[in-house]
């Protein structure tokens, strides 16, 4: 999806901005303001967020989310991937728990090994939007106000009605 945030100065630009894209017919998928730190939060039309709880602008939580989905598939593989090597060696680590006792130890541990190696994967993978969302967190430190529009792929944001609020920065993240 075709993400795009604005960096502005006031939140009177941002509402102004949405009201004009709503208007225009523009459909947006989604719509988040983020407002500096020492800004009041919930006043006026959009309700403000705090820029750790939005999701595309907190690497953090988009490592936590990229985690939990390889280790959907880590874990099934590594407990398979143990099992089957517990039962083609010749190796007796856990024959006190009988034949299937001990494949299904070796499945735990290759389990295990799944999950820890997800962890792994997902820290050490970047995300391509790694540099627009430092950008982003530090124009965030200089007390701007973020807007994040999602709009549906391939249908482009109006850019008349943008560059009529003034934006300071516009920074397109990838396609997410």
């Amino acid at each position: 999806m075709p993400v795009c945030v604005l960096v502005l100065s006031e939140r009177d630009a941002a509402e102004n901005l949405v009201a004009s894209l709503r208007e225009a017919g523009t459909h947006l998928l989604r719509v988040a303001l983020v407002a500096p730190d020492d800004e009041p939060a919930s006043s006026g039309e959009l309700t403000a967020e705090r820029i750790d709880e939005v999701d595309l602008l907190n690497p953090s939580l988009t490592r936590t989310k990229r985690q939990r989905s390889m280790s959907r598939w880590l874990m099934p593989f590594g407990f398979l991937a143990g099992a089957t090597f517990t039962q083609i060696t010749t190796l007796d680590t856990f024959a006190r728990f009988g034949t299937l006792g001990e494949m299904v130890l070796g499945g735990l541990l290759g389990l295990g090994s799944g999950l820890m190696g997800s962890y792994a994967a997902a820290a050490s993978v970047p995300s391509d939007n790694e540099d627009g969302v430092r950008i982003l967190r530090n124009r965030h430190k200089e007390n701007a106000w973020l807007l994040l529009l999602e709009t549906r792929p391939g249908v482009e944001l109006p850019w008349t009605l943008v560059q009529k609020v003034r934006p300071q920065q516009v920074v397109r993240l990838s396609d997410v």
